[in-house]
């Protein structure tokens, strides 16, 4: 029994080696410094994401440029403006890499970005934010915006039944503003980083016009509109792929046929079977953490 007990530290040992050294074979291969974020976004982890991000900038093989894989099914924006806030104070330079999903309040994460690393398999969703109701649980709120918009429509054409009454009389006013300020926060967000960082490049059109900044700022309004668009999406968590983002006007890397993409899945697996043996919820790793 002592024996078999003493294996199970070594096996885990040998386990973060090995992702610990592809981690290493993945930076080497993006060339910039790798931040691994899975699980919720959640408010609160603030000061964990600062200390971690920290640790990783003042390391003397610091690059300008930091890759994040992102896998998340969504949470708080307002955290997310913490962790670019964070992240953009050491790093000119951001790529999103997502292997699997980044829904929600991930894609306005991801939307922060220079770049975004995407294959045929990962998927964004739309940018419905998600906040905490009166029972603390997290709840989508464009879901509950379209529902009370459709009970004060029936009210105003007379055909609200007793029971819609009832759901449209006892939700809370406070609530619903809530998720009022959520939708307009998120969508403000996306405006102002896809106009900052993901079109600071974007200087000509394909003719060879100049891009203005109106230009610019109305196609992040368009993006935003569309991502934002319930009736488009029907549900909170709806895959959104590669060609469909691209569609949207959005630029997309597909590193499907790029040389890093080895490495990128070779890493992510490793990743994800060592998450599975510690049923970890929340898992965030650097060359430093961890």
């Amino acid at each position: 029994m002592d024996n078999a007990s003493d294996m199970v530290p070594s096996i885990d040992k040998a386990l973060r080696d090995v992702m610990n050294n592809s981690l290493s074979e993945l930076e080497a291969a993006l060339n910039c410094d790798v931040f691994t974020y899975f699980g919720p976004i959640a408010d609160g982890l603030e000061n964990g994401i600062l200390g971690i991000i920290e640790d990783l900038a003042n390391t003397p093989e610091k690059r300008d440029t930091l890759a994040v894989i992102l896998t998340t099914y969504g949470g708080s924006a307002a955290a997310v403006e913490r962790f670019v806030n964070i992240i953009r104070h050491h790093y000119s330079k951001v790529t999103f890499i997502v292997p699997d999903c980044a829904y929600s309040a991930g894609t306005i994460f991801c939307m922060s970005g220079d770049e975004i690393w995407m294959d045929y398999f990962s998927v964004l969703g739309p940018i419905d934010p998600q906040v905490p109701n009166k029972d603390g649980k997290y709840v989508p709120a464009l879901g509950y915006l379209d529902k009370i918009n459709e009970l004060i429509k029936k009210a105003h054409d007379g055909t609200l039944t007793q029971a819609e009454f009832i759901i449209l009389k006892d939700f809370d006013l406070a609530e619903l503003r809530g998720y009022e300020q959520a939708k307009e926060l998120t969508i403000s967000l996306l405006k102002k980083w896809l106009v900052k960082y993901k079109f600071r490049n974007w200087n000509n059109h394909s003719d060879g016009r100049p891009v203005t900044m109106v230009e610019k700022e109305a196609r992040a309004e368009e993006i935003a509109n569309k991502l934002g668009d319930n009736n488009e999406w029907k549900t909170h968590g709806r895959p959104i792929d590669i060609d469909t983002l691209k569609s949207l006007k959005l630029q997309i890397t597909d590193y499907s046929d790029k040389p890093e993409r080895d490495s990128i899945r070779n890493y992510y697996k490793i990743l994800r079977d060592y998450i599975a043996r510690h049923n970890f919820q929340q898992f965030f790793h650097t060359r430093k953490f961890l």
